[in-house]
């Protein structure tokens, strides 16, 4: 096998890690209407969504191992002897289950996405509680309407959010493209990334402090389906 089509296969494995992402999106998605259910089958159904959440992380995780070590022993043959193309094989099964074999439930926790879960789901049963004690009825639309245009403003692109992230360090939100983009732009120059929201104090926003935010990116949806049907 030639080093280009090793590099074209681990191109396929990112586009998979693509999906395997969107598809842990949707098992939110089903989590987060399980628990606004509020009831026994909704919590067991939660539970197993949890699982299969942790074993999207795994196999996320599992795909970042695989990328790395097949870039690092690919780069180490082109500077040998083509002769050493023989033993790549081995070499990359041989420190792959060396790598995968340390992954415990602590590195399966910490995923992003398995975070923002558990956050979602948090949230998702504080909300039914509360609007369940207090028997609230619905908000006025008008109100709603210019308190989300508020909310789900990013503060970089000054449109609303598709992929909403939270920082954990300021509790601000942005959009995750633009967000990152920033990021990179200020690494690039050797600068810290300063947030972006007037008035904040943090001056080191970093791409391990943000975190998902499934319950916002579910109520931008739900306001874009409402100025649909209207």
């Amino acid at each position: 096998m030639s080093l280009s089509a090793v590099h074209g296969t681990l191109s396929s494995l990112k586009s998979c890690q693509a999906d395997i992402g969107t598809g842990m999106d949707i098992v939110t998605d089903v989590a987060m209407d399980l628990a606004e259910a509020q009831d026994a089958e909704g919590n067991s159904g939660i539970k197993e969504m949890e699982a299969m959440l942790l074993e999207c992380a795994r196999l996320d995780r599992e795909i970042n191992y695989f990328v790395d070590i097949v870039q690092q022993v690919t780069a180490e043959v082109t500077t040998q002897q083509p002769e050493a193309m023989f033993s790549l094989s081995a070499k990359v099964k041989e420190q792959f289950t060396e790598r995968t074999a340390r992954i415990s439930d602590r590195d399966l926790q910490s995923h992003p996405k398995v975070a923002a879960f558990k956050d979602s789901i948090k949230n998702s049963l504080n909300q039914a509680n509360q609007e369940s004690a207090e028997n609230m009825e619905e908000l006025d639309e008008d109100i709603a309407v210019t308190q989300s245009q508020v909310n789900f403003t990013c503060p970089l692109t000054q449109v609303e959010m598709v992929n909403p992230v939270k920082n954990k360090k300021c509790n601000h939100h942005y959009d995750e493209g633009a967000i990152l983009g920033l990021i990179k732009t200020k690494h690039s120059q050797k600068k810290k990334c300063r947030c972006p929201v007037v008035g904040c104090g943090n001056g080191d926003v970093k791409e391990s402090d943000l975190i998902p935010d499934q319950v916002l990116r579910r109520k931008i949806q739900s306001q874009k389906r409402q100025g649909t049907r209207t």
